[in-house]
């Protein structure tokens, strides 16, 4: 048995394998049948937990196989399991990601809170198009790249079973995660994600916090400002400062234990 943790933050879910030594490795054939949804366990992408030189690193991978530099929701998930599993005391601490070092607040119990560090506005101009519409946006960065797109509704965005064009490509040469905006009042919203190497997802962590500032931008407010946001999967909170460094605060739950055994002997 190779035992791993199913375990999700507002529903975007993950598989999650402690290997505090560094000793597994996957290749992207076996990370999309493990996160393959008909066959395999099903989630949005994969978890490893590694110490590196005394520090956790967070070493996450797309439902595709493909590397990510971090995942807001992901990174609650792991440190819910690291002190729900007795590796990491409660209370403040650092997960090392693709994106740099980010700390959280890990109480026993209820939400928890990591700081996403800088969200930038690249002050660039970006169109979205899908199922025959053509939205503008706003291109943010938070350690990896978003295209925000405000909608009057979400009911007219249809259905996001293929990746929307986002141009100019050459803004997003790795590709781009997109979200699909819709304000419920002066400090909620409403959002839909398509995930880059993962399709839509019922939340993003990251893409969360791109909304958060793209909602500031738009509605012509000043930093810091602070907004509750819905995505199909729940819901988030996020702080962004003076100087435009974000906090998320969510859930983030433990579900069961799972074998990947199979996924090696195939």
């Amino acid at each position: 048995m190779m035992k791993a943790t199913y375990g999700h933050g507002t529903h975007n879910d993950f598989v999650l394998v402690f290997d505090e030594s560094d000793q597994i490795k996957f290749t992207p054939e076996q990370v999309r049948r493990i996160c393959d949804r008909k066959n395999g366990i099903g989630s949005d992408g994969l978890i490893r937990i590694v110490k590196i030189d005394g520090a956790w690193f967070m070493d996450y991978i797309n439902a595709d196989g493909s590397q990510a530099e971090m995942c807001g929701n992901g990174i609650r998930v792991m440190a819910r399991y690291l002190v729900a599993n007795g590796h990491q005391g409660e209370g403040i601490f650092a997960i090392n990601t693709r994106d740099g070092l980010k700390h959280l607040r890990v109480p026993a119990e209820g939400d928890i809170s990591v700081n996403m560090g800088k969200v930038q506005d690249e002050s660039e101009e970006v169109t979205a198009s899908h199922n025959g519409h053509i939205w503008n946006g706003y291109n943010i960065n938070v350690g990896n790249p978003h295209a925000v797109v405000f909608v009057d509704t979400l009911d007219k965005v249809g259905a996001l079973d293929e990746a929307p064009v986002v141009r100019p490509k050459e803004s997003y040469p790795e590709g781009v995660n997109v979200e699909f905006v819709e304000f419920i009042n002066e400090t909620e919203l409403k959002m839909r994600v398509f995930e880059r190497g993962s399709g839509e997802t019922q939340s993003c962590g990251t893409g969360t916090c791109a909304v958060a500032l793209a909602a500031t931008i738009k509605s012509k407010k000043n930093l810091p400002a602070h907004w509750v946001i819905y995505p199909p999967g729940g819901r988030l909170e996020v702080d962004i400062d003076g100087h435009s460094n974000a906090t998320l605060i969510g859930p983030a739950e433990l579900v069961k234990e799972v074998d990947l055994a199979k996924f090696f002997n195939e």
